[in-house]
């Protein structure tokens, strides 16, 4: 049975309330549609580094001189902005995230938080920008397929080792999450622990650390697809899940952004008006979006003449998510943007002339946005594979493989990385990172 949650958020919870510490103005915050510090505004190319705690872990599966090394070459780079999962869980799913940050017991694993906190504090020391992402939609992180498990003592819904399952039914298993107490409590609890959380390292409380730009309340959110009879119902459920999430977080650290991790329409039912729904909450200071061309069967690797339509395509679907910011008169972020190498293939010796060719159409775009005065503020690439590099032969994954190179472990080690050794990329990320400075000062000094 699933049950309606709508929780009092400022009740729920409430013996685990901790008063807020003060305020810092170098935060990262919001004027209209943009993001500022100090009042000034804030514009940046970032990266996806979802395993960055991960490799700040003091274990056998961390590598601390690597994070060092990886995020010198971040700084060095110009990529001022992560994307980091501060989220995972004790996972029955056939290729899981291990060790997560919470078992099933409820016991968190300090290890992997003090992989955070050594990650954070790094981060501070190089005025790099942190958006901890506190959940998973989808099952390489267990997320929220695991949370209902955990709840109801189904097996996970895993199309991916179970023939019965397909991924509709998987994602609508995970979907009963919004409307389920039990998940919705623990996931509450693991948020307010990480919020109040005083880091090792800085002895400063997260909900103080202005290296934290925003808490993000999961990776590609979805509304349910069935279950009720028309989608509006669905769309409303998972709006309602986004403004009590949202606005709880807010209620115990005023201090930092909070944002969806939405796909935008393409995560929720394909429609950009309720995307605009997901966002509309007072408590979600900025949009998102993802743009996967290979995935929405836009690009095909084996058919370069099939990158015109995919620009097309991409140019709209960033313009109806920019118009949709400016109705809500809150900046954007395209947070996820993938590709493949030439040939869809793995090696880090493979040619990126299709990518670079892609990414750089895109920075053109987020460039245009800024010099319009538009809500398009950021992006950050999918992902930074650094100095990682696949293990197996056959760039899959196995339990054990424990050099990270920013592809999910269902996927081809190397799939959408940006390697360290991609120097075209790489010089390209640069080039847009200077005009994204000179923009900024021309704004300051305009003011």
């Amino acid at each position: 049975m699933k049950m309606r949650f709508v929780p009092p958020i400022m009740a729920l919870l409430g013996l685990l309330l901790f008063p807020s510490c003060g305020t810092n103005r170098s935060f990262v915050k919001v004027a209209g549609t943009d993001f500022t510090i100090k009042k000034k505004p804030y514009y940046f190319v970032g990266a996806n580094f979802w395993y960055g705690a991960y490799l700040g872990a003091d274990a056998d599966y961390g590598n601390r001189a690597r994070l060092l090394r990886e995020l010198d070459h971040l700084e060095e780079v110009g990529i001022n902005n992560l994307r980091i999962m501060a989220a995972s869980e004790e996972s029955d799913f056939g290729l899981p995230l291990s060790p997560p940050f919470q078992y099933e017991s409820g016991a968190y694993n300090d290890t992997l938080l003090r992989g955070l906190d050594f990650l954070l504090a790094e981060m501070g020391k190089r005025n790099l920008r942190a958006v901890l992402v506190l959940n998973n939609f989808w099952d390489w992180t267990g997320g929220m397929g695991q949370y209902v498990s955990w709840a109801t003592g189904e097996p996970v819904f895993d199309p991916g080792s179970n023939e019965n399952h397909t991924w509709d039914e998987a994602m609508d298993s995970a979907a009963r999450f919004y409307e389920m107490e039990e998940p919705q409590a623990r996931y509450l609890k693991y948020i307010n622990t990480l919020v109040n959380r005083v880091n090792t390292y800085t002895k400063k409380p997260y909900k103080n650390d202005p290296a934290i730009m925003s808490w993000e309340l999961a990776n590609e959110p979805r509304p349910l697809k069935d279950g009720y009879s028309d989608n509006e119902g669905n769309v409303r459920v998972f709006s309602e899940w986004v403004h009590n999430t949202a606005a709880y977080i807010h209620s115990i650290d005023p201090n930092h952004l909070v944002t969806t991790g939405s796909e935008g329409s393409k995560g929720t039912l394909g429609k950009v008006e309720f995307a605009k729904q997901a966002h509309a909450s007072e408590y979600i200071d900025y949009t998102t979006f993802h743009l996967w061309p290979k995935n929405w069967s836009w690009y095909d690797a084996e058919k370069p003449e099939t990158m015109g339509q995919t620009k097309e395509n991409a140019s709209a679907y960033i313009a109806e998510h920019v118009e949709l910011s400016r109705q809500l008169n809150k900046p954007s972020v395209l947070e996820e943007i993938g590709f493949v190498r030439d040939g869809e293939k793995f090696a880090p010796d493979s040619p990126i002339t299709a990518r670079d060719d892609f990414y750089r159409f895109i920075l053109d775009i987020v460039k245009a946005s800024v010099e319009e005065g538009k809500a398009l503020s950021g992006l950050n690439f999918w992902s930074w594979g650094g100095e990682g590099r696949a293990q197996q032969s056959d760039y899959g994954w196995k339990p054990g493989d424990v050099i990270y190179t920013g592809d999910p472990y269902g996927e081809a080690q190397g799939l959408n990385s940006i390697y360290d050794t991609d120097t075209s990329t790489l010089e390209m990320i640069s080039q847009y990172v200077d005009i994204l400075e000179r923009l900024t000062d021309e704004k300051n000094e305009a003011r």
